[in-house]
């Protein structure tokens, strides 16, 4: 597929780690082992797949990838309900968040699709 900084896809992926980051960086200290840690690796995650599966062998296992970074960027947004819920985040960084989560799922998803619908 080639460079993964080309693809907005990834672009995007990068923009929500640092969302996350900067949203978790207020996040008690009894939870920069749980919660913090959790949603920090998952947004990482989401990115990494994606730079992985370019870097992989053809399309097939970019949708791999691609299929594994959706399932994160699902646990980021659990995790951020979650924080939420529990008052570790007020509405302006949950909002920002799940606007930043929901349009990178639905990318990620088409992404994927149109890799699988080709090969």
């Amino acid at each position: 597929m080639g460079s993964f900084r080309k693809l907005r896809v990834w672009r995007e992926a990068h923009a929500l780690a640092i969302l996350t980051y900067k949203t978790t960086a207020v996040y008690p200290k009894t939870e920069m082992y749980g919660l913090t840690s959790q949603m920090r690796r998952a947004a990482v995650s989401v990115m990494s797949n994606i730079a992985e599966g370019c870097g992989r062998n053809g399309d097939r296992e970019l949708a791999r990838f691609l299929n594994i970074a959706l399932g994160s960027l699902t646990e980021l947004e659990s995790l951020t309900l979650l924080s939420k819920s529990l008052g570790m985040c007020d509405q302006i960084s949950s909002k920002e968040m799940i606007s930043a989560i929901q349009p990178l799922s639905k990318m990620l998803a088409r992404l994927r699709w149109s890799l699988q619908t080709n090969s």
